[in-house]
């Protein structure tokens, strides 16, 4: 068969700018790819072979040029920072817009230039752009001085860009690290230098751009979103360079980009002749040893949610059995026969060492099993359970498991340092393992169900690191899944699809919630973030 012709790619428009993020997604018509490094790389050799030659880095270098004095227009002495590679070619780019645009602008090139003073191996196109700043008129300094940025009012990262495969070092780490200290707003080209674009995951001590934006070029990575990527990333610009994004021989993303886009749509509207009963059962099993808490959380973001019934059942024989907040929910221990079956179930919130005994019963009988916490330990500690499982997914009963790092680690048989080293393999491999549609939780939150592309969350930021948040989405997603089953579900939707189009509506709007409630990312109380009704 003869391969796809490359696709001409469009003259970048004169007006054509970088989008936020935020603002990409809002109006984003359908999922966003992430791309590995390796596709990164892909993606760039096919737009710059249907492109005239060094088209490509210097549309990047303008789109730098561009947003730089977008954010920062008062600025005028702007320092660069530059490495060896494309990323550093990007750099030479925008600093020769820069300068021909009046600003003070001061080119410093960091890695074997100031180590050895010999001429590095340029890639082509970072060799021409260089010549050309050069040529310009732009002053390129060898190395970075402790006292160079003194005075600097803007900082352009291009030093390592997407090929970092271990911690930054040398030159180039004590750069980052003078970067740093300045206190001058720092705009990175693709990824902060020193940041894992495939995984986001930082070594302790590791040196790292701490940039106020980042500007990705062509694709996204998923580093930027989950692990560390966020707080060094800061306020995420994208640009596509005027490349079409569908050409056939694009690669596969390694995940997608949870946002707004579809999820309302997708969700089926309330219809006048409905009643509570068309909106679904949910029962919660948990609440062992004074954790009734826990337990009463989770109901209440399942009613907030809109499912039809609550029903608690605690495990703490001690605890009373009615919720003064919401005298809405249920209290009774939970059925073990058919209404079992057209239940959606969560257990684990603050289950205990008591939720154990209930698994074997909710694995065998319920019809949608949402499992968290202390159930997620027990299904760890004993392989019968975590076969049973299993067996659920064959027989297409569908679970839902939603660990922090530590328990999906417990289920995994790692450590919680391993998970979050490579959190998407990590959220890969248990949804292999379990075969059900798992939510790892943390920044970033990953959806994942058995063989299909993980998600990531772009909502929420650290207002959610409280105790309780935990339980409030586990009840949150339940409360959401109880409303897509049976007549309810959508067309061509399969159980596990609905499970994981639940969970990733859920973990998108407990986010949202966190960050209307607390803009600053200041801590909320978990009954804070329970859904009033309004959260759709």
């Amino acid at each position: 068969m003869t391969a796809p012709a490359a696709r001409a790619l469009p003259v970048l428009p004169a007006d054509h700018r970088p989008v936020r993020l935020a603002d990409l997604l809002a109006r984003a018509p359908g999922p966003w790819p992430l791309h590995d490094a390796a596709a990164s790389r892909t993606l760039d050799a096919l737009a710059a072979k249907a492109l005239p030659a060094h088209t490509l880095m210097q549309r990047a270098g303008r789109a730098v040029a561009r947003l730089a004095m977008a954010l920062a227009p008062h600025a005028r002495r702007i320092h660069v920072l530059a490495g060896h590679g494309n990323n550093g070619g990007d750099g030479f780019e925008a600093a020769l817009h820069l300068h021909r645009a009046g600003r003070e602008v001061r080119l410093h090139v960091i890695g074997r230039d100031s180590a050895d003073g010999r001429a590095p191996a340029w890639p082509p196109d970072a060799a021409a752009s260089r010549r050309q700043a050069e040529l310009g008129g732009v002053p390129i300094i060898a190395g970075l001085a402790p006292q160079a940025l003194d005075g600097a009012e803007l900082v352009i990262d291009a030093l390592l860009g997407r090929g970092l495969t271990r911690p930054a070092s040398g030159a180039v780490a004590d750069a980052i690290r003078l970067c740093n200290g300045s206190g001058v707003p720092v705009l990175a080209v693709d990824l902060p230098s020193g940041l894992p674009g495939d995984t986001g995951a930082l070594e302790i001590d590791a040196a790292c751009v701490q940039a106020r934006w980042t500007l990705a070029l062509l694709s996204l990575a998923p580093g930027l979103l989950t692990a560390h990527g966020r707080d060094p990333a800061g306020e995420i610009w994208w640009d596509d360079l005027g490349v079409q994004l569908a050409h056939p021989d694009f690669p596969v993303p390694a995940a997608r980009l949870q946002g707004a886009a579809g999820l309302q749509t997708l969700w089926p509207a309330r219809r006048h002749a409905q009643h509570k009963g068309s909106f679904g059962d949910v029962r919660i099993v948990g609440g062992a040893d004074s954790m009734g808490g826990a337990a009463l959380l989770a109901g209440r973001a399942a009613l907030g949610a809109g499912a039809g019934r609550v029903w608690v059942d605690l495990l703490d024989d001690d605890a009373p059995r009615l919720d003064p907040v919401h005298p809405e929910l249920m209290f009774a221990p939970t059925p073990q026969d058919e209404r079992l079956a057209t239940s959606t179930v969560v257990a684990g919130c603050g289950g205990g060492e008591a939720v154990a005994a209930r698994l074997p019963g909710l694995l065998a009988q319920a019809g949608r099993l949402l499992l968290d916490a202390d159930a997620l330990n027990a299904l760890a500690r004993d392989p019968a359970l975590m076969q049973a499982l299993r067996e659920r997914g064959a027989e297409g009963r569908p679970t839902l498991l939603t660990p922090h790092p530590l328990e999906a680690a417990r289920l995994l048989g790692c450590s919680a340092a391993e998970v979050q080293a490579d959190r998407l393999r990590a959220v890969r491999e248990l949804a292999a393992r379990s075969g059900a549609v798992v939510v790892l939780k943390g920044s970033g939150t990953l959806i994942s169900r058995p063989g299909a592309l993980p998600w990531i969350n772009a909502s929420g930021h650290a207002a959610l690191a409280t105790p309780g948040s935990g339980d409030v989405l586990a009840g949150w997603i339940a409360g959401l899944w109880s409303q897509i089953s049976g007549d309810r579900a959508i067309s061509g939707e399969t159980a596990l699809d609905r499970a994981e189009l639940a969970a990733r509506h859920g973990v998108w709007l407990h986010g949202r919630r966190a960050e209307r409630l607390a803009p600053g990312g200041q801590a909320l109380v978990a009954s804070r973030i329970v859904p009033d009704g309004q959260d759709r």
